[in-house]
């Protein structure tokens, strides 16, 4: 069985959840906590991050973008990253806004400061990083609404990674109930139609200590 490394609030690892499950991949899941710097873990991956897939071969792929990378050349059978070359651009373009400039504008500010701070016992929350998140957010929901009022996933006409990218990021800051839902509702309705395929309902059901879920997390139908 091939195994995963994650931890529940990494947008990465829901990313690769998502992606496995979408591909109909058995998966193991094995949560770490990558403070704690587990000689076991870091003899897997030396950065320290999660995610890392280990497959049942014994072959260790660490990093959600070589894990994608990997996963889509090795199991073609369900494509997600688009059929042409301009689809799996703007599929690819679409990942790094996500894990890259959402990330840094929006998840690491809230999440980092409001919930993993806390979880850790690092530090206390930064109100100006807070504010700043909190009005990234409105500016990115906005983006994700023009995308999806303009087709009919983020990246065109099909699922691709580009919608898991958007919506492990989405979907950890409405686990900590950070999101306002109401002031883009197309991006609502991408994210409900998301969050009800198959794939999605395992991150439904993740629990962490000290976060309590609104309870509209895992409502189909919020």
């Amino acid at each position: 069985m091939r195994v995963l490394y994650h931890f529940p609030l990494s947008p990465f690892s829901r990313k690769v959840r998502l992606l496995l499950a979408e591909k109909r991949l058995p998966f193991e899941l094995r949560e770490e906590r990558v403070w704690e710097r587990r000689p076991e873990f870091l003899a897997l991956n030396p950065a320290g991050q999660v995610p890392v897939l280990v497959e049942e071969n014994g072959l260790v792929i660490p990093d959600s973008v070589v894990i994608t990378e990997y996963v889509e050349e090795t199991y073609r059978e369900v494509p997600l990253m688009g059929a042409t070359a301009a689809e799996r651009v703007e599929c690819r373009r679409l990942v790094a806004w996500f894990d890259g400039k959402f990330a840094r504008e929006v998840t690491d500010k809230l999440l980092l400061e409001k919930v993993m701070k806390r979880l850790i016992g690092h530090g206390v929350p930064d109100a100006g990083a807070i504010r700043a998140g909190y009005a990234n957010l409105r500016r990115h929901l906005a983006y994700v609404a023009e995308l999806a009022e303009q087709r009919r996933w983020l990246a065109g006409d099909a699922l691709s990674v580009a919608d898991l990218a958007a919506a492990a990021h989405l979907s950890v800051l409405d686990f900590a109930g950070e999101i306002d839902w109401s002031v883009a509702p197309a991006a609502k309705d991408w994210y409900a139609r998301i969050k009800s395929r198959p794939s999605f309902r395992p991150l439904l059901t993740d629990r962490v200590p000290g976060v309590h879920p609104p309870a509209h997390y895992a409502d189909l139908d919020f």
